[in-house]
C-alpha cells in the first residue's frame, strides 16, 4: 500500500496537480524526496523477518484477517478522495479542455471541500491509519509516523484554512480547516 501510495502520488504531481509558479526551499524539496524512503524503512523496521520461501496466492488468501480487509478498504476510499481533491484544485486551474490558464486561487467545491479546506490531508492521513490497520494497530513505530502526518498536516490545514478565510469574504463559514466538525 505504501509503495501505491508513493507511485500514485508522483503521478499526481506529474500529470494531475497545477502547481503555482511560487519556489520551494531546497531543504523543503529534499525533505519530500527523502520522505518515502525514510517511511518505507519505518514500516520494515518492525516487521517479520522475511525467509527465502515462496509464496502462494492461496497462502497470502489463507494468512488474511479482518484487518487486513479493513485496512485496504479504508485505504482504498481515501485514496479515491485524495485524488479527487487533487483533481479539483487542478480544475481550478484549468479550462474545460484541461489546459492550464491561470495560477489564481479560488474556493473549491465538491467532495470532502464541503466539510474541510484541505481534504487532501485528511484523506492522507486516513491512508496512514489504513496501513496501521492492516498491521493490526502493532507497529509502534507506525503510530509515530501517524503523529508526524497528523500533526504536520494540521499545521498546513490550518495555515491554508486561514489563508482561505482571509483571502475571499464569501469563504463557507461552516468550513473546518483539516477534521470535520472539530477543526
Amino acid at each position: 500500500m505504501l509503495c501505491m501510495q508513493a507511485v500514485r502520488r508522483l503521478a499526481e504531481c506529474l500529470f494531475t496537480s497545477v502547481f503555482s509558479n511560487g519556489v520551494i526551499h531546497p531543504i523543503q524539496y529534499c525533505w519530500g524526496l527523502v520522505y518515502y524512503v525514510l517511511v518505507g524503512l519505518t514500516v520494515h523496521c518492525e516487521g517479520p523477518i522475511l525467509g527465502i520461501k515462496a509464496y502462494t496466492i492461496g497462502d497470502l488468501f489463507a494468512q488474511g484477517r479482518w484487518y487486513h480487509a479493513a485496512g485496504i478498504m479504508l485505504f482504498l476510499w481515501a485514496t479515491i478522495h485524495h485524488y479527487r481533491s487533487h483533481v479539483i484544485l487542478a480544475s481550478l486551474r484549468k479550462n474545460k479542455m484541461g489546459e492550464v490558464i491561470h495560477f489564481k486561487h479560488a474556493i473549491p467545491y465538491g467532495d470532502w471541500f464541503e466539510m474541510v479546506s484541505c481534504p487532501h490531508y485528511l484523506a492522507e492521513l486516513l491512508i496512514y491509519l489504513a496501513i496501521s490497520v492492516t498491521f493490526e494497530g502493532r507497529h509502534l513505530t507506525w503510530w509515530f509516523v501517524i503523529l508526524y502526518v497528523f500533526f504536520a498536516h494540521a499545521v498546513m490545514a490550518v495555515l491554508c484554512h486561514e489563508f482561505y478565510v482571509k483571502k475571499f469574504d464569501n469563504y463557507p463559514k461552516t468550513r473546518k480547516a483539516f477534521i470535520p466538525f472539530i477543526f
